[in-house]
Parts: structure tokens; sequence; C-alpha cells
């Protein structure tokens, strides 16, 4: 359930409304398809790697460390510290932007400061109560998801309130396609490069928690393929059910969705609920909305601080993070990590909108450059298993090897384009510029860096040396057999069907 809740988060509730307005049904739907083939691409890739060796403490960064170099995985480990803290005043922001839907008398500030003493106060207690808070949070999510499928579902034949069938009327007006920068076709490619970019931030870094999640769960080489196949219906389902439903109910040229970076943003979803008129449920969703943006924050900071953690206990961070507390709480880490909270103050001195933006444009860098090391780090490792002969993986996808060259190529192609629109002289922004590109040259910085530090390393690990087999046994020795004895006919064929 936390798996599945982790990939529900604001990026879908809140910043579909966004996307769905600069490039209209059309795109936003295109787009999210596109998207969701590659991240699938990246989560067949990853599997195959995690289900093989499922150590505790699994990530990317450790695999890349593993099957790359040492600097690769020193890199991603610091990446996924910086950008998880990142993103976590990024979910505070857009409650922020949830909050003011009520045109709340009580500042910002007071809002922003609740959030984070709820989220950071939740990180210093003992983990049980993390996977506790966590579960019901995911099911909240879930819950709520399928709850606005069925309403769209709803007044798109015309059960609303006023019984007016919208059907695919605002695929007609304003239309299917929006122009952006520029009028005509031009304008409408335009549109759809950046609504591609915008796309892609309701699914980052959701492949790294199902790598994260395999050292957790039990008989991991037999669960973690069964949940990679699994993720295709989540994919289809929650995203791209999520962008056709509110392509349905609200129109992309909505004011409330369309402000110009001036006020405050809305959910998509919310925005199409009021304008049927039906009471009281858009409010339900806004706190539906408020308690995703307090679980996504809650996740992204404990797997920051995991992340300085484990870099410390490495050797690649300062010993001093490895404090922990009776209950295993790195309590060091976790307060370094609660230091990027402070970033959503920005609120209070600048448009919650704009700061919105900002945050996109920086994780969105950051996504793209994760995910094309995981197609390298996968490349690498069936490069390695080619060479020693290794045969008996658990999972095999037909998509690798050549998913993963597209997933490379594709992500490559959306980190360059990431802030295109800041070369228009009417958008020009030195902040935009900032967030949109300054992630490539500090992951770049972070890993020279570190090669100069190891020079002596090859930049890329010889298949013949990679270390396929340390811990191997251990993980076997570990695996359960599948205990179908007990079930029932019924829910054996309903497993069967689903797996």
């Amino acid at each position: 359930m936390i798996a599945l809740g982790g990939t529900i988060g604001t990026g879908l509730f809140v910043g579909s409304g966004q996307t769905l307005a600069r490039g209209g049904p059309a795109f936003i739907l295109g787009s999210y398809l596109l998207v969701s083939f590659m991240v699938f691409c990246v989560i067949t890739a990853v599997t195959e790697i995690a289900a093989y060796l499922p150590t505790p403490g699994s990530s990317m960064n450790l695999f890349g460390y593993r099957y790359v170099s040492r600097s690769l995985g020193f890199t991603l480990g610091w990446l996924y510290f910086y950008s998880l803290g990142i993103i976590v005043p990024y979910e505070i922001t857009a409650a922020g932007l949830v909050i003011s839907y009520w045109n709340s008398p009580v500042n910002i500030a007071v809002w922003i400061s609740i959030m984070i003493i709820v989220i950071v106060g939740l990180n210093a207690l003992p983990v049980r109560f993390y996977g506790e808070t966590e579960f019901w949070f995911a099911s909240t999510k879930v819950i709520m998801m399928i709850g606005l499928l069925m309403v769209s579902f709803i007044l798109f034949w015309g059960g609303g309130p006023d019984h007016d069938r919208l059907g695919f009327r605002y695929w007609k007006h304003p239309g299917a396609a929006n122009t952006y920068l520029a009028s005509g076709n031009t304008g409408r490619f335009l549109a759809l490069l950046s609504t591609l970019v915008l796309s892609a931030f309701p699914f980052t870094f959701s492949p790294e928690l199902l790598v994260v999640t395999a050292g957790e769960m039990k008989s991991p080489r037999r669960n973690l393929p069964i949940a990679a196949r699994r993720y295709i219906y989540r994919l289809f389902f929650f995203y791209i059910g999520c962008v056709l439903a509110i392509s349905v109910i609200c129109p992309s040229n909505d004011p409330k969705i369309t402000n110009g970076g001036a006020g405050a943003g809305s959910s998509a979803f919310v925005i199409g609920i009021k304008n049927a008129g039906i009471p009281v449920l858009d409010s339900i969703i806004n706190a539906g909305i408020i308690i995703s943006a307090w679980s996504s924050g809650n996740s992204y900071l404990y797997l920051s601080s995991r992340s300085l953690y484990s870099l410390a206990l490495s050797g690649n961070a300062p010993s001093f993070f490895k404090a922990c507390t009776r209950s295993g709480v790195p309590y060091r880490a976790v307060a370094c990590s609660s230091l990027f909270c402070a970033l959503a103050y920005l609120n209070v001195g600048s448009s919650a909108s704009v700061v919105f933006n900002w945050f996109v444009n920086l994780t969105n860098t950051s996504g793209f450059i994760s995910w094309i090391c995981c197609g390298i780090i996968y490349l690498r490792f069936r490069k390695a298993c080619v060479a020693q002969g290794v045969t008996d993986l658990p999972y095999r996808s037909w998509m690798q090897p050549w998913g993963s060259w597209v997933a490379i190529v594709g992500f490559t192609f959306l980190c360059l384009i990431n802030g295109f629109s800041v070369f228009w002289p009417q958008n020009w922004s030195a902040s935009s510029f900032l967030t949109a590109y300054i992630g490539i040259p500090i992951f770049v910085g972070i890993y020279l860096g570190h090669r100069v530090y190891a020079r002596a390393d090859p930049w890329a690990y010889d298949p013949w040396e990679v270390d396929l087999h340390t811990g191997r046994e251990e993980v076997l020795a570990e695996e359960r057999p599948p205990k179908h004895a007990d079930d029932g006919k019924l829910w054996t064929k309903v497993k069967l069907i689903w797996e």
C-alpha cells in the first residue's frame, strides 16, 4: 500500500491542472501516455536489478556503486539526498496552493509552520509510526483517487446536480490542443514540448521508491517482480485515468488554473466538481489533497534522511550523521534533511504558483538524471550477467535492454528541454533558468569531483570484475516459498489473473 500510495501525490492532484492549462486535453493525455511508457521502461530495468539481489538498504545509488563505479554511486546518493529534500517544501507549497482555495484569513506562514512541524515530528518518531501513518495516508489517497474517477465518470454522462451531460465538450471548446509562446502549429508544438516536461513530475522517483521497498518486503525475489507487472495497471488506472477525467470535467482555459503566475492555482478535480455544482465535495477533496501533501512530504523527508544516513555509513558523508536514537532514528540526518523545509517560506514573499514552478523545474531535472542513471546501471548490470554467465534472474522483461535505451534517450531529451521557455525574451528569468538547469552542473560537478578523488578507479568496472555474488546466499536463504495451500480456489484464480 505504501508503494502504491507513494506514486500518487500532489503532483498528480494539483500539478496536473497546470499541465492541462498548458497543453490542453489531447496533449496532456498523449504526454502522460508517453511518459508512462518511458517510466515503465525504467521500472522493468530497476526491478530486474533489485530482484536479483534485494539486500536491506537497497537503492539505485547502492547498485550504481556496485555495478558501475564508486563515483556514480556517490553522486547518485547525494542527488537523492538534496532532490528528495527539496520535494518536501514542494509538497508544502502544493498544500499552500490548496489552502488558499478557501481564501483563509490566516497567513500562509502559519500553515507552512504547522505542516513542517507535523512532517518533521513524524520522522523524529520510531519508524513503526512512519509505516503506520503512511499506510493510512496511502489508503486515503487510493480511496480518494477511485472516488474522483467515479465522480468524473458520472459527470461525463450527466449525473451531476444539473444533469448537464459533459461528454468530451471541453475537447471541442476551448479545444483539444493549446498553443504556447507562439501561434499556429509552432505554438502547438511548443505546447506539446512543455506539456511533456510538466507531465513527468508526478512520476518523479516512483521507480526508485519501488527499489527501496525491495529491501524491506518478504520474499522480494518473488514479490518484487509481481509488483513490477502490476505497475502498468497502476500507471494506466491512476495516471492515465486521472488526466482523462480532468479533461472531461475541467476546461483548460478555466481562470483558476490559468492564473499567469499570480495568486494561487487549484486542483483541476476541485474546479471541475465546483463547476458541476456539487456542494461540499470540493472542500472534502481539498482536505484529502492536504493529507496527500502531508503523506508525500513525510515519505520524501524519510527517504532524504535515510540517503544521508546511508552515505555516512558508507564513508561518503561525515560520520556525524551516523548517530541514531535507541529506536534507530538517525536524528542528525533527519535534522539536516529537515532544513530543506525552510524553502517553503519562500511562499510568504512570492506568489505560491511561482514558487511551485521553481520546485517543479528543479526536481524535474534531478528525476530525469536519476532515470538516465538507472538505464546506465541496468545496461552495465546486464553486461556483467552476460559476461559471467548469470542466468538465474528471478525477473526478466521482454522490454530490456532496448527499454533502457529508450529511457536514456527520452529522458536526456526532456532534461535538456526542461526550461526551454526561459529562452524566450518575454519569459527570461534568472531564477527560472537556474532552477531548470542548475541540477545538471551540480550532478556533473559532484561526479567529476569524486572522479578526481578516486582517479585510480576505472570509469566503469570491467564486466568480469563486477560483484554479482556477495550477499546472494543470504538472500536465497531468507526466501520463503509461496503458500497457496490455504488459498481458496476463487482467491487463487484472482491472484493468478492479477499477477
